[in-house]
């Protein structure tokens, strides 16, 4: 997915949307602008509001338009009441989201290529694509062949710190992980706001 200036997109739906945009000096640096900008622009419309919050959720998982899209129909197809529940599930459940919140990466397109790359095995065999779809008790983990390559030189130290969501259980020593359950958008720290995500489709 070609994603274009990472600084410039993240300003505009003004959330730190991409890794490199939540440096300690990036948010002051906006922080900054922000009060230089207040009181310049007029109240957002509804429209306005949906759209961003559509964007800002497609570029949290590096989603084109059609992909996300298809994310979407299928969360508003089901005959649910939460359907932002539906769509969050969906979406943190894709593999390369895991590896991610796993800590096996610390990036979202590197976790992506290591997937792609045959890195990732999934109850013992290789999964080669991103948004392969986990299920509660599935074992994921790195191919042990491909530990020895540099992309996991640090993966040791940052398996320390790492403080893996509810969902998911991190045994740091086989670099390993596992799903306990599904994960839920309700208490989650989102950059954005899935019903208005789903607001705008449902126009």
């Amino acid at each position: 997915m070609k994603i274009g200036p990472k600084y410039k997109i993240a300003r505009r739906l003004k959330a730190p949307v991409f890794e490199k945009t939540q440096s300690q000096k990036y948010v002051l640096s906006e922080s900054r602008k922000t009060r230089e900008k207040k009181g310049k622009k007029g109240a957002m419309t509804d429209y306005g509001r949906q759209l961003l919050e559509k964007q800002k959720a497609r570029y949290s998982y590096l989603l084109t338009e059609s992909q996300f899209l298809n994310y979407v129909e299928a969360a508003m197809a089901l005959k649910v009441v939460k359907n932002a529940d539906a769509l969050f599930e969906n979406l943190e459940t894709r593999l390369d989201n895991v590896v991610l919140r796993l800590g096996l990466c610390n990036t979202r397109g590197g976790a992506r290529q290591l997937v792609s790359h045959g890195h990732i095995f999934v109850n013992g065999k290789r999964v080669s694509r991103p948004s392969y779809r986990v299920s509660i008790g599935d074992i994921i983990k790195i191919r042990d062949l491909s530990l020895g390559k540099g992309v996991f030189a640090t993966l040791d130290e940052r398996l320390k710190t790492l403080t893996a969501p509810a969902w998911l259980s991190l045994d740091a020593g086989k670099k390993e992980g596992k799903v306990t359950a599904m994960p839920r958008s309700q208490g989650a720290e989102l950059l954005f706001d899935m019903k208005s995500v789903l607001e705008f489709y449902s126009r």
